[in-house]
């Protein structure tokens, strides 16, 4: 055993110094498994960096309430009285001025310019003065907030740098009314910065819709109170409603976008990979048949076909580490924190920074290495079964 182990220690040592005299095919099989890595970690940071943006959301003691049967806001639909029966319910924190800190809100969705050129959709949030304290990491970065009872507006920071026309001090136009841009706000990178804000008195009669909300934000006692306010929604027949975590909210609305993303990214880096498969194959074939004449004098001096076969798939494996490197390195410095966006269930843009993650560059790696692997397979069998007279004919 131990000489088993010396002699694959020794030859894989050997063929990898003489990588540098087979730069040609060494590089096909470095430059393919590199592009198969990079579009996989490329395709799938940007459902790492939505999951992140969405799920990433929500507070633990932060709860929503919609309609019964509903899984989106855009879908929910509740009346002014269920609103404050929501607000004065068992478990949701009051305030220093003892009132329940709860935002019934309305969602509407609007066009908009993009930069580059396109028309997109973008939520329209009318909020209570109490939101602000539901969401305590909502700061003003420019300008100030929206005055109760005018038609302003707070936009989101994502949605700024996005969409063309909300500079603090312009104004834009949404159905017959025209709305003036007072200030920009960040919200620790949540999907609530791709978002624009008013207050929800003027936008409820902007858009004809009367007294109606479509979703209650509350800030809970604590996160284990969300059972209590479940129970005490549940028992009361003023209201049908579903209560949920905020950030059992936004993971559900991420997973389907999550979903569409790798049902996409999965099979485009297999077929790569397939293609990457065969540029190792013929990588390693042609280094067999090149060492041929070197092959046969260590079997001569009694190196055993196992630890031939060993370092030549430990030469492929090598060669795909050096790829799945490269593919990382290329996909971290040039799609890392890039900036998208894509449309959520609510059919609104929603802006997000890719994410390439250690978990990404990990599995990268580990496709990269299996794509070695299997791509050296074929040849390591070659080269250990290569009869010893015949290889000395090579000489």
């Amino acid at each position: 055993m131990l000489k088993l182990l010396r002699q694959c220690a020794a030859l894989t040592a050997l063929n990898v110094r003489t990588l540098p005299q087979r730069p040609g095919s060494s590089a096909v099989a470095v430059v393919g498994i590199a592009a198969v890595v990079a579009v996989f970690a490329g395709v799938l940071s940007m459902a790492a960096g939505f999951q992140k943006t969405v799920a990433g959301s929500g507070a633990p003691d932060t709860a929503i309430v919609l309609r019964e049967g509903v899984t989106t806001e855009l879908t929910s639909g509740l009346g002014l009285e269920q609103t404050r029966i929501v607000a004065n319910a068992p478990g949701v924190r009051r305030g220093d001025d003892g009132q329940p800190m709860a935002s019934a809100e309305l969602f509407v969705v609007v066009d908009l310019k993009k930069k580059s050129g396109s028309t997109a959709s973008a939520a329209l949030r009318g909020l209570q003065p109490a939101a602000f304290a539901v969401r305590g990491d909502v700061e003003i970065i420019q300008g100030r907030t929206f005055e109760p009872g005018r038609n302003e507006l707070l936009v989101g920071r994502a949605a700024a740098a996005q969409f063309t026309g909300l500079d603090v001090g312009s104004s834009i136009k949404f159905g017959q009314q025209d709305w003036q841009i007072v200030g920009i706000f960040a919200a620790g990178g949540s999907i609530f910065e791709s978002e624009l804000w008013s207050d929800v008195r003027v936008l409820q009669p902007a858009y004809r819709r009367g007294t109606s909300f479509q979703s209650v934000r509350v800030k809970l006692q604590s996160a284990d109170s969300l059972g209590e306010l479940q129970a005490a929604l549940a028992a009361d027949p003023r209201v049908q409603v579903d209560v949920r975590s905020e950030q059992d909210y936004f993971a559900e609305q991420a997973e389907p976008v999550v979903r569409f993303i790798r049902l996409v990214g999965y099979p485009l880096a297999i077929l790569m990979a397939l293609g990457a498969v065969f540029a190792a194959l013929n990588t390693m074939y042609s280094s067999v048949s090149a060492r041929a004449r070197e092959i046969a004098t260590l079997r001569a001096i009694g190196f055993g076909p196992l630890p031939l076969a060993l370092a030549t798939l430990a030469e492929s494996a090598v060669l795909a580490l050096l790829g799945g490197a490269l593919g990382g390195a290329l996909a971290f410095f040039g799609l890392n924190g890039y900036t998208g966006s894509t449309m959520d269930q609510s059919f609104s843009q929603i802006v997000f920074d890719f994410a390439v993650t250690p978990e990404l560059l990990r599995q990268g790696l580990v496709a990269a290495l299996v794509v070695g692997l299997i791509g050296g397979l074929f040849p390591a069998l070659r080269a250990a079964r290569v009869p010893v007279a015949t290889a000395l004919r090579e000489l």
